[in-house]
């Protein structure tokens, strides 16, 4: 060191790896974001405790349905669980009403996607019409698979789509007619479309196309030989028909399960208001039994002091 400049480095003299390193350390900014950073995340809420909404109760009370009308659930438990689910508040308390069902699966009930007749869901799987000499027949309100197969030998199948639940965009039937015939309705609001042919026979199909580009397509592929295949929509008939019936249903339900529970609560207060009355009656009767008893017990010492004054 230079003992002119106080023992300080001089340009002659270079600092030492230690005071290098010092002011390296004096220069490095301040990093005020790791503890930002590394901060714990807010908890998530866990799945169960998700408020459940009316599409919610909607498709736990049309499983109980499907229940009941298959026999797993006889009327009494059908309206027990019926009452659960519209007094459910959370996804957690709707679980346990389906969970030894099928539809159940002991898992968190799922939004209902297929409530509104058409929408994405779980794939459905094919199935198969046969008819040999003999006739089959699918319609109602069902769940139309991906794919149909239809067969009709000396036979006929009725493939109704009208009041179906369309789980996916896409329905592919394939159908085959053999000195058969095959018939086909789909709702009118549906696109349908074909590609078969005929053999000595009718291969007859309504093309449609849909407004909503969103609608389900039907397409139906095939030939007829000896027989006839028809597809048209049915006029009247529509998706939106179907889902208006399905709420009006889950109101009318609705309606029934506040009017019942009204019942039980006018019920309940008649029997409260009849045990009050019997209290009342019978704590009078005590009171004019104890006041006969005070009265004779006077008389008896009235005649006892008259017979000691005799």
């Amino acid at each position: 060191m230079d003992a002119d400049n106080g023992g300080r480095p001089g340009p002659e003299n270079p600092p030492g790896p230690l005071q290098k390193q010092d002011r390296t350390q004096e220069r490095q900014p301040l990093d005020l974001t790791k503890t930002a950073a590394g901060a714990p995340a807010p908890p998530a809420v866990a799945e169960r405790d998700i408020r459940a909404s009316d599409a919610d109760r909607d498709r736990i009370a049309e499983i109980l349905r499907e229940a009941l009308a298959e026999g797993r659930l006889d009327p009494e438990e059908h309206a027990e669980r019926i009452d659960a689910v519209y007094r459910a508040k959370t996804m957690g308390d709707l679980e346990p009403v389906v969970r030894d069902l099928p539809a159940g699966g002991g898992s968190r009930p799922r939004p209902d996607a297929g409530g509104h007749a058409y929408g994405p869901a779980a794939p459905v799987p094919g199935q198969n019409l046969v008819a040999v000499f003999s006739a089959a027949v699918r319609k109602g309100r069902w769940q139309a698979p991906a794919r149909i197969n239809a067969v009709a030998f000396f036979g006929s199948v009725e493939i109704d789509l009208t009041e179906a639940v369309f789980p996916q965009q896409q329905i592919q039937i394939n159908v085959t007619a053999v000195f058969g015939s095959v018939e086909i309705r789909v709702p009118e609001n549906v696109t349908l479309h074909s590609n078969g042919s005929g053999i000595l026979g009718s291969f007859e199909v309504e093309t449609h196309d849909a407004e909503d580009a969103d609608a389900p397509q039907v397409q139906v592929d095939g030939y007829a030989v000896l027989g006839s295949v028809e597809a048209r929509p049915k006029r009247g008939a529509w998706i939106r028909d179907l889902r208006d019936r399905l709420r009006e249903g889950h109101q009318e339900l609705r309606r029934q399960l506040r009017d019942d529970q009204r019942d039980r609560h006018e019920r309940l207060l008649d029997d409260q208001r009849d045990r009050r009355r019997r209290l009342r009656q019978e704590q009078r009767e005590w009171r004019e039994w104890h006041r006969a008893e005070r009265r004779e017990r006077q008389e008896r010492r009235d005649r006892f002091r008259k017979g000691e004054d005799g």
